[in-house]
Protein backbone atom coordinates (compact mmCIF):
# COMPACT_ATOMS: atom_id res chain seq x y z
CA UNK A 1 0.00 0.00 0.00
CA UNK A 2 1.40 3.16 -1.25
CA UNK A 3 0.31 6.86 -0.81
CA UNK A 4 2.06 10.26 -2.26
CA UNK A 5 4.43 10.43 0.53
CA UNK A 6 4.35 7.26 2.32
CA UNK A 7 4.45 3.71 1.98
CA UNK A 8 3.45 0.72 3.96
CA UNK A 9 5.89 -2.26 4.45
CA UNK A 10 5.82 -5.23 6.99
CA UNK A 11 8.59 -6.56 9.17
CA UNK A 12 8.52 -9.11 11.98
CA UNK A 13 6.42 -6.85 14.29
CA UNK A 14 4.09 -5.79 11.24
CA UNK A 15 3.50 -3.04 9.32
CA UNK A 16 5.56 0.00 9.30
CA UNK A 17 5.08 3.65 7.36
CA UNK A 18 7.99 4.48 5.74
CA UNK A 19 8.39 7.89 3.66
CA UNK A 20 7.79 6.76 -0.46
CA UNK A 21 10.75 8.34 -1.51
CA UNK A 22 13.12 6.54 0.52
CA UNK A 23 15.75 3.82 -0.34
CA UNK A 24 15.50 2.67 3.52
CA UNK A 25 13.18 0.26 4.61
CA UNK A 26 10.75 -0.33 7.57
CA UNK A 27 13.49 -1.79 9.78
CA UNK A 28 15.79 1.71 9.26
CA UNK A 29 12.28 3.65 9.88
CA UNK A 30 11.74 1.72 13.46
CA UNK A 31 15.60 2.76 14.18
CA UNK A 32 14.91 6.41 13.36
CA UNK A 33 11.89 6.65 15.42
CA UNK A 34 13.15 4.59 18.49
CA UNK A 35 16.43 6.72 17.93
CA UNK A 36 16.20 10.48 17.93
CA UNK A 37 19.45 11.10 20.48
CA UNK A 38 22.05 13.17 18.56
CA UNK A 39 21.21 13.90 14.51
CA UNK A 40 25.07 12.02 14.03
CA UNK A 41 24.97 9.48 11.59
CA UNK A 42 27.29 6.83 10.33
CA UNK A 43 30.22 8.99 8.81
CA UNK A 44 30.95 8.70 5.41
CA UNK A 45 33.84 5.89 5.57
CA UNK A 46 31.68 3.89 7.52
CA UNK A 47 29.02 4.03 5.21
CA UNK A 48 31.68 2.90 2.29
CA UNK A 49 33.53 0.31 4.44
CA UNK A 50 29.81 -1.42 5.21
CA UNK A 51 28.88 -0.73 1.43
CA UNK A 52 32.04 -2.32 0.22
CA UNK A 53 31.31 -5.93 2.26
CA UNK A 54 28.00 -5.99 0.42
CA UNK A 55 29.77 -6.07 -2.40
CA UNK A 56 31.89 -8.28 -1.35
CA UNK A 57 29.31 -10.94 -0.18
CA UNK A 58 27.41 -10.34 -3.45
CA UNK A 59 29.96 -11.13 -5.73
CA UNK A 60 31.25 -13.66 -3.42
CA UNK A 61 28.01 -15.43 -3.40
CA UNK A 62 27.73 -15.34 -6.77
CA UNK A 63 30.79 -16.91 -7.56
CA UNK A 64 30.35 -19.75 -5.08
CA UNK A 65 26.98 -20.69 -6.62
CA UNK A 66 24.87 -19.05 -3.99
CA UNK A 67 22.99 -16.27 -5.09
CA UNK A 68 21.57 -15.89 -8.63
CA UNK A 69 24.42 -14.15 -10.96
CA UNK A 70 21.23 -10.89 -11.93
CA UNK A 71 20.59 -10.18 -8.50
CA UNK A 72 23.94 -10.38 -7.51
CA UNK A 73 24.76 -8.20 -10.34
CA UNK A 74 22.15 -5.83 -9.29
CA UNK A 75 23.40 -5.32 -5.79
CA UNK A 76 26.95 -4.97 -7.26
CA UNK A 77 25.72 -1.83 -9.02
CA UNK A 78 23.71 -0.37 -6.75
CA UNK A 79 26.84 -0.61 -4.09
CA UNK A 80 28.87 0.83 -6.67
CA UNK A 81 26.45 3.92 -6.39
CA UNK A 82 26.72 4.57 -2.99
CA UNK A 83 30.57 4.29 -3.41
CA UNK A 84 30.30 6.60 -6.30
CA UNK A 85 28.64 8.88 -3.77
CA UNK A 86 24.77 8.37 -4.41
CA UNK A 87 22.13 7.86 -1.90
CA UNK A 88 24.54 8.83 0.98
CA UNK A 89 21.60 10.56 2.47
CA UNK A 90 19.47 7.43 2.88
CA UNK A 91 22.05 6.54 5.54
CA UNK A 92 20.09 7.71 8.45
CA UNK A 93 20.13 5.90 11.49
CA UNK A 94 21.49 7.91 14.55
CA UNK A 95 25.07 7.00 16.17
CA UNK A 96 23.53 6.16 19.27
CA UNK A 97 21.15 2.97 18.51
CA UNK A 98 20.55 -0.67 19.22
CA UNK A 99 23.19 -3.01 20.28
CA UNK A 100 26.08 -3.83 17.94
CA UNK A 101 24.97 -2.12 15.03
CA UNK A 102 22.26 -3.92 13.62
CA UNK A 103 20.45 -1.32 12.47
CA UNK A 104 23.40 0.74 10.70
CA UNK A 105 23.90 -3.09 8.76
CA UNK A 106 19.80 -2.78 7.88
CA UNK A 107 19.71 0.39 6.97
CA UNK A 108 22.64 -0.29 4.33
CA UNK A 109 20.91 -3.97 3.53
CA UNK A 110 17.67 -2.14 2.71
CA UNK A 111 18.69 0.84 0.47
CA UNK A 112 21.26 -1.93 -1.80
CA UNK A 113 18.19 -3.90 -1.77
CA UNK A 114 15.68 -1.23 -3.04
CA UNK A 115 18.14 0.42 -5.22
CA UNK A 116 19.15 -2.72 -6.86
CA UNK A 117 15.37 -3.92 -7.33
CA UNK A 118 15.16 -0.86 -9.09
CA UNK A 119 17.80 -2.02 -11.70
CA UNK A 120 15.92 -4.80 -12.33
CA UNK A 121 12.65 -3.39 -12.86
CA UNK A 122 11.19 -3.49 -9.22
CA UNK A 123 9.71 -0.38 -7.07
CA UNK A 124 11.19 -0.05 -3.54
CA UNK A 125 9.27 -1.50 -0.60
CA UNK A 126 8.58 -4.54 -2.47
CA UNK A 127 11.58 -6.61 -1.51
CA UNK A 128 10.31 -10.20 -3.89
CA UNK A 129 13.01 -9.14 -6.34
CA UNK A 130 15.98 -8.27 -4.20
CA UNK A 131 15.55 -8.81 -0.49
CA UNK A 132 17.42 -7.03 2.36
CA UNK A 133 18.08 -9.76 4.68
CA UNK A 134 17.76 -13.13 2.24
CA UNK A 135 20.19 -11.64 -0.66
CA UNK A 136 21.75 -8.37 0.13
CA UNK A 137 22.77 -9.91 4.21
CA UNK A 138 23.58 -13.39 2.50
CA UNK A 139 26.30 -15.32 4.35
CA UNK A 140 26.69 -12.27 7.27
CA UNK A 141 25.82 -11.02 10.31
CA UNK A 142 25.57 -7.93 11.92
CA UNK A 143 28.16 -9.28 14.07
CA UNK A 144 30.97 -9.78 11.36
CA UNK A 145 29.98 -6.93 9.45
CA UNK A 146 29.96 -4.38 11.82
CA UNK A 147 33.17 -5.08 12.99
CA UNK A 148 34.93 -5.76 9.82
CA UNK A 149 33.21 -2.22 8.81
CA UNK A 150 34.88 -0.36 11.99
CA UNK A 151 38.34 -2.03 11.27
CA UNK A 152 38.04 -1.27 7.41
CA UNK A 153 37.08 2.47 7.94
CA UNK A 154 40.10 3.12 10.28
CA UNK A 155 42.60 1.23 8.12
CA UNK A 156 40.96 3.43 5.20
CA UNK A 157 41.93 6.93 6.79
CA UNK A 158 44.94 5.43 8.57
CA UNK A 159 47.47 6.54 5.68
CA UNK A 160 46.39 10.40 5.74
CA UNK A 161 46.56 10.20 9.26
CA UNK A 162 50.57 8.79 9.47
CA UNK A 163 50.73 11.25 6.30
CA UNK A 164 49.71 14.44 8.57
CA UNK A 165 51.62 12.92 12.01
CA UNK A 166 55.07 12.27 9.90
CA UNK A 167 54.45 15.38 7.61
CA UNK A 168 54.63 17.30 11.24
CA UNK A 169 57.29 15.40 12.85
CA UNK A 170 59.51 16.30 9.61
CA UNK A 171 58.22 20.08 9.90
CA UNK A 172 59.63 20.27 13.32
CA UNK A 173 62.62 18.12 12.54
CA UNK A 174 63.41 21.08 10.02
CA UNK A 175 62.92 23.40 12.67
CA UNK A 176 65.54 21.57 14.86
CA UNK A 177 68.26 22.23 12.11
CA UNK A 178 67.33 26.15 11.64
CA UNK A 179 67.24 26.65 15.16
CA UNK A 180 70.28 24.90 16.27
CA UNK A 181 72.75 27.31 16.86
CA UNK A 182 70.33 29.25 18.88
CA UNK A 183 70.94 29.09 22.51
CA UNK A 184 68.19 29.01 25.22
CA UNK A 185 67.68 28.73 29.14
CA UNK A 186 65.83 25.14 29.52
CA UNK A 187 63.27 24.89 31.74
CA UNK A 188 62.08 21.69 34.37
CA UNK A 189 59.26 22.25 36.65
CA UNK A 190 58.45 25.32 34.84
CA UNK A 191 62.32 26.65 36.43
CA UNK A 192 64.98 27.46 35.04
CA UNK A 193 67.32 24.70 34.17
CA UNK A 194 70.57 24.17 32.07
CA UNK A 195 71.20 25.61 28.81
CA UNK A 196 69.77 24.44 25.75
CA UNK A 197 69.59 25.15 22.09
CA UNK A 198 66.07 25.38 20.75
CA UNK A 199 67.17 23.18 18.01
CA UNK A 200 67.49 20.86 20.50
CA UNK A 201 63.62 20.97 22.29
CA UNK A 202 62.49 20.89 18.86
CA UNK A 203 64.57 17.70 17.82
CA UNK A 204 62.58 16.45 20.87
CA UNK A 205 59.45 17.32 19.86
CA UNK A 206 60.00 16.25 16.27
CA UNK A 207 61.01 12.60 17.99
CA UNK A 208 58.51 12.16 19.78
CA UNK A 209 55.73 12.71 17.23
CA UNK A 210 57.63 10.86 14.77
CA UNK A 211 57.58 7.74 17.95
CA UNK A 212 53.98 7.61 18.64
CA UNK A 213 52.83 7.74 14.55
CA UNK A 214 55.43 4.46 14.49
CA UNK A 215 53.67 3.31 18.08
CA UNK A 216 50.30 4.03 15.81
CA UNK A 217 51.22 1.92 12.67
CA UNK A 218 51.75 -0.84 14.93
CA UNK A 219 49.04 -0.56 16.77
CA UNK A 220 46.59 -0.54 13.32
CA UNK A 221 48.41 -3.79 12.14
CA UNK A 222 45.98 -5.35 14.68
CA UNK A 223 42.88 -4.25 12.42
CA UNK A 224 43.97 -6.29 9.39
CA UNK A 225 42.10 -9.34 11.25
CA UNK A 226 38.80 -9.37 9.72
CA UNK A 227 35.73 -11.95 11.33
CA UNK A 228 33.42 -11.63 8.14
CA UNK A 229 32.27 -14.84 7.70
CA UNK A 230 31.96 -15.57 11.70
CA UNK A 231 28.33 -14.63 11.42
CA UNK A 232 26.14 -14.22 14.38
CA UNK A 233 29.14 -15.94 17.21
CA UNK A 234 32.20 -16.81 15.06
CA UNK A 235 30.99 -20.33 14.31
CA UNK A 236 30.63 -19.45 10.71
CA UNK A 237 26.96 -20.75 10.22
CA UNK A 238 25.61 -19.94 7.00
CA UNK A 239 28.92 -18.72 5.28
CA UNK A 240 31.89 -21.42 5.24
CA UNK A 241 35.39 -20.93 4.48
CA UNK A 242 35.08 -21.00 1.12
CA UNK A 243 33.07 -17.78 1.40
CA UNK A 244 35.45 -16.46 4.33
CA UNK A 245 38.64 -16.50 1.88
CA UNK A 246 36.52 -15.66 -0.87
CA UNK A 247 34.79 -12.48 0.72
CA UNK A 248 37.71 -11.14 2.56
CA UNK A 249 40.43 -11.46 -0.43
CA UNK A 250 37.72 -9.24 -2.29
CA UNK A 251 38.25 -6.56 0.51
CA UNK A 252 41.40 -6.76 0.10
CA UNK A 253 41.26 -6.41 -3.74
CA UNK A 254 39.15 -3.46 -3.61
CA UNK A 255 40.90 -1.32 -1.14
CA UNK A 256 44.55 -2.41 -1.62
CA UNK A 257 45.10 -3.34 2.12
CA UNK A 258 46.40 -6.37 3.53
CA UNK A 259 43.05 -7.33 5.12
CA UNK A 260 43.21 -11.35 5.90
CA UNK A 261 41.30 -13.90 7.88
CA UNK A 262 41.02 -13.56 11.59
CA UNK A 263 43.08 -16.58 12.80
CA UNK A 264 40.61 -17.03 15.53
CA UNK A 265 36.60 -15.81 14.25
CA UNK A 266 35.67 -16.14 18.17
CA UNK A 267 38.60 -13.47 19.13
CA UNK A 268 37.36 -11.15 17.00
CA UNK A 269 33.71 -11.30 16.66
CA UNK A 270 33.90 -11.48 21.33
CA UNK A 271 36.43 -8.25 21.75
CA UNK A 272 36.43 -5.10 20.51
CA UNK A 273 40.52 -5.03 21.91
CA UNK A 274 42.08 -4.53 18.79
CA UNK A 275 39.74 -1.24 18.46
CA UNK A 276 40.87 0.30 21.91
CA UNK A 277 44.78 -0.52 21.17
CA UNK A 278 44.62 1.83 17.87
CA UNK A 279 42.58 4.34 20.47
CA UNK A 280 45.31 4.29 23.10
CA UNK A 281 47.92 4.66 20.43
CA UNK A 282 45.78 7.44 19.03
CA UNK A 283 45.67 8.80 22.69
CA UNK A 284 49.09 8.73 23.16
CA UNK A 285 49.83 10.94 19.61
CA UNK A 286 47.12 13.22 20.83
CA UNK A 287 49.31 13.86 23.94
CA UNK A 288 52.65 14.35 22.11
CA UNK A 289 51.26 16.58 19.46
CA UNK A 290 48.94 18.22 22.61
CA UNK A 291 52.63 19.30 24.56
CA UNK A 292 53.74 20.48 21.52
CA UNK A 293 50.80 23.23 21.02
CA UNK A 294 51.18 23.93 24.87
CA UNK A 295 54.93 24.39 24.56
CA UNK A 296 54.39 26.41 21.73
CA UNK A 297 51.86 28.73 23.35
CA UNK A 298 54.23 28.62 26.18
CA UNK A 299 57.56 29.74 24.41
CA UNK A 300 55.51 32.18 22.55
CA UNK A 301 53.64 34.13 25.44
CA UNK A 302 54.05 37.96 25.45
CA UNK A 303 55.15 39.52 23.39
CA UNK A 304 56.57 41.52 26.46
CA UNK A 305 55.51 40.21 29.63
CA UNK A 306 56.04 36.74 29.39
CA UNK A 307 58.65 34.48 27.55
CA UNK A 308 58.55 35.06 24.17
CA UNK A 309 61.82 32.94 22.84
CA UNK A 310 59.50 32.03 19.47
CA UNK A 311 57.20 33.93 17.37
CA UNK A 312 54.25 32.21 15.82
CA UNK A 313 52.73 32.93 13.02
CA UNK A 314 49.88 35.39 13.07
CA UNK A 315 46.43 34.11 11.41
CA UNK A 316 43.69 35.96 13.18
CA UNK A 317 43.09 38.94 15.20
CA UNK A 318 43.36 37.75 19.01
CA UNK A 319 40.77 39.51 20.97
CA UNK A 320 37.29 42.05 20.27
CA UNK A 321 38.37 44.34 22.80
CA UNK A 322 42.25 44.74 22.94
CA UNK A 323 43.25 45.81 19.63
CA UNK A 324 46.39 44.55 18.18
CA UNK A 325 46.63 41.46 20.38
CA UNK A 326 47.08 38.12 18.67
CA UNK A 327 46.67 35.08 20.55
CA UNK A 328 48.19 31.30 19.50
CA UNK A 329 44.98 30.34 18.01
CA UNK A 330 46.32 27.14 15.88
CA UNK A 331 47.62 25.45 18.73
CA UNK A 332 45.03 26.37 21.34
CA UNK A 333 42.63 24.80 18.49
CA UNK A 334 44.71 21.79 18.48
CA UNK A 335 44.64 21.30 21.97
CA UNK A 336 41.46 21.07 21.99
CA UNK A 337 40.86 18.52 19.41
CA UNK A 338 43.95 16.73 21.71
CA UNK A 339 41.24 16.69 25.26
CA UNK A 340 38.76 15.52 22.18
CA UNK A 341 40.55 12.35 21.39
CA UNK A 342 41.40 11.56 25.28
CA UNK A 343 37.65 11.48 25.63
CA UNK A 344 37.08 9.17 22.39
CA UNK A 345 39.62 6.67 23.80
CA UNK A 346 37.82 7.41 27.51
CA UNK A 347 34.32 6.53 25.79
CA UNK A 348 36.22 3.48 23.91
CA UNK A 349 38.01 1.95 27.22
CA UNK A 350 34.12 1.86 28.60
CA UNK A 351 32.59 0.15 26.05
CA UNK A 352 35.42 -2.21 25.20
CA UNK A 353 35.25 -3.66 28.75
CA UNK A 354 31.40 -3.84 28.23
CA UNK A 355 31.71 -7.03 26.03
CA UNK A 356 29.91 -9.94 27.04
CA UNK A 357 30.10 -13.44 26.65
CA UNK A 358 30.11 -14.25 22.67
CA UNK A 359 29.42 -10.13 21.76
CA UNK A 360 30.59 -6.81 22.51
CA UNK A 361 27.48 -4.91 21.67
CA UNK A 362 28.98 -1.64 22.09
CA UNK A 363 30.04 -1.40 19.05
CA UNK A 364 28.69 1.18 17.65
CA UNK A 365 29.81 4.16 19.59
CA UNK A 366 33.13 2.77 19.80
CA UNK A 367 33.37 3.27 15.92
CA UNK A 368 31.66 6.53 15.85
CA UNK A 369 34.44 7.53 18.61
CA UNK A 370 37.31 5.87 16.66
CA UNK A 371 36.55 7.74 13.16
CA UNK A 372 35.69 10.82 14.70
CA UNK A 373 39.19 10.94 16.65
CA UNK A 374 41.33 10.01 13.66
CA UNK A 375 39.51 12.05 11.32
CA UNK A 376 40.31 15.60 13.84
CA UNK A 377 43.20 14.52 14.65
CA UNK A 378 44.42 14.11 10.88
CA UNK A 379 43.12 17.69 10.21
CA UNK A 380 44.71 18.94 13.46
CA UNK A 381 47.92 18.03 12.91
CA UNK A 382 48.18 19.23 9.17
CA UNK A 383 46.62 22.58 9.97
CA UNK A 384 49.09 22.87 12.85
CA UNK A 385 52.28 22.13 10.39
CA UNK A 386 51.28 24.25 7.81
CA UNK A 387 49.83 27.15 9.32
CA UNK A 388 51.96 27.60 11.96
CA UNK A 389 54.64 25.26 12.50
CA UNK A 390 56.47 26.16 9.22
CA UNK A 391 56.58 29.24 9.84
CA UNK A 392 57.93 29.79 13.52
CA UNK A 393 60.76 32.30 14.16
CA UNK A 394 63.31 31.98 17.03
CA UNK A 395 64.12 35.65 18.87
CA UNK A 396 67.75 35.30 19.32
CA UNK A 397 67.98 37.85 21.06
CA UNK A 398 65.33 37.47 23.50
CA UNK A 399 66.62 33.46 23.91
CA UNK A 400 70.34 34.67 24.74
CA UNK A 401 68.94 37.18 27.26
CA UNK A 402 66.80 35.10 29.36
CA UNK A 403 69.72 32.56 29.21
CA UNK A 404 72.63 35.49 30.30
CA UNK A 405 69.90 35.92 33.40
CA UNK A 406 69.59 32.28 34.55
CA UNK A 407 71.26 30.68 37.46
CA UNK A 408 70.94 27.11 36.43
CA UNK A 409 73.84 27.83 34.82
CA UNK A 410 75.78 27.50 37.60
CA UNK A 411 75.03 23.92 37.49
CA UNK A 412 78.46 23.17 35.36
CA UNK A 413 80.28 24.58 38.52
CA UNK A 414 79.63 21.71 40.64
CA UNK A 415 82.28 19.13 39.14
CA UNK A 416 84.56 21.74 40.22
CA UNK A 417 83.44 23.02 43.42
CA UNK A 418 81.09 21.13 44.70
CA UNK A 419 77.62 20.99 45.04
CA UNK A 420 77.01 22.73 47.90
CA UNK A 421 79.39 25.25 47.58
CA UNK A 422 77.38 25.94 43.53
CA UNK A 423 73.89 25.95 45.71
CA UNK A 424 75.28 28.90 47.34
CA UNK A 425 76.47 31.12 44.45
CA UNK A 426 72.90 29.96 42.62
CA UNK A 427 71.17 31.24 45.86
CA UNK A 428 73.44 35.05 45.80
CA UNK A 429 73.08 35.13 42.35
CA UNK A 430 68.62 35.23 42.66
CA UNK A 431 69.16 36.92 46.42
CA UNK A 432 71.19 40.22 44.74
CA UNK A 433 70.69 40.00 40.98
CA UNK A 434 74.42 39.62 40.00
CA UNK A 435 75.70 37.34 37.46
CA UNK A 436 76.64 33.85 38.08
CA UNK A 437 80.09 34.36 36.69
CA UNK A 438 80.94 37.48 38.88
CA UNK A 439 80.23 35.67 42.14
CA UNK A 440 82.88 33.49 41.20
CA UNK A 441 84.78 35.80 40.62
CA UNK A 442 84.55 37.96 43.69
CA UNK A 443 85.37 34.42 45.87
CA UNK A 444 88.07 33.89 43.39
CA UNK A 445 87.19 30.47 43.41
CA UNK A 446 88.34 29.58 39.53
CA UNK A 447 90.88 31.73 37.39
CA UNK A 448 88.82 33.52 34.61
CA UNK A 449 89.92 32.05 31.69
CA UNK A 450 89.04 28.59 33.38
CA UNK A 451 85.55 30.04 34.51
CA UNK A 452 84.43 31.60 30.71
CA UNK A 453 85.76 27.82 29.72
CA UNK A 454 83.25 26.18 31.70
CA UNK A 455 80.78 28.53 31.81
CA UNK A 456 80.11 28.77 28.19
CA UNK A 457 76.68 28.01 27.51
CA UNK A 458 77.70 26.12 23.93
CA UNK A 459 79.62 23.49 26.18
CA UNK A 460 76.52 22.44 28.24
CA UNK A 461 74.66 21.50 25.27
CA UNK A 462 76.61 18.93 24.84
CA UNK A 463 77.29 15.45 26.79
CA UNK A 464 80.59 15.80 28.94
CA UNK A 465 82.23 18.07 31.83
CA UNK A 466 82.63 21.50 30.24
CA UNK A 467 86.05 22.96 30.44
CA UNK A 468 86.73 18.94 31.64
CA UNK A 469 90.51 19.70 30.35
CA UNK A 470 90.63 22.30 32.68
CA UNK A 471 89.60 19.85 35.67
CA UNK A 472 92.11 19.53 38.57
CA UNK A 473 94.05 22.86 37.90
CA UNK A 474 92.09 25.25 39.80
Amino acid sequence: MQSATHRIERDPLGEVRVPADAYYGGQTQRAVENFPISGLTAQPELVTATVLIKKAAAETNRDIGRLDRHVAAAIIAAADEVLGGGLRDQFVVDVYQAGAGTSHNMNTNEVLANRAAELLGGTRGDYSKVHPNDHVNMGQSTNDVFPTATRLAVLMLLPGLLEAARGLAAALDAKSREFAPVLKTGRTHLQDAVPVTLGQEFGGYAANVAHAADDLERAAGQLQELNLGATALGTGLNAGDDYTSKAVGNLARYTSLPVRPAASRFRVTQSMGDVLAYSGALRRLAVEVGRVASDLRLLSMGPRAGIAEIKLPAVQPGSSIMPGKVNPSVPEMVNQVCYQVYGCDAANLAAAEAGQLELNVMMPVMAWNTIHATRIMRQAMHVLRTRTVTGIEADVDRCRELLDRSTAVATALSTYIGYAATAEIAKESVRTGKPVREIVRERKLLPDDQLERILAPEAMTSPGIPGEKDKGKA
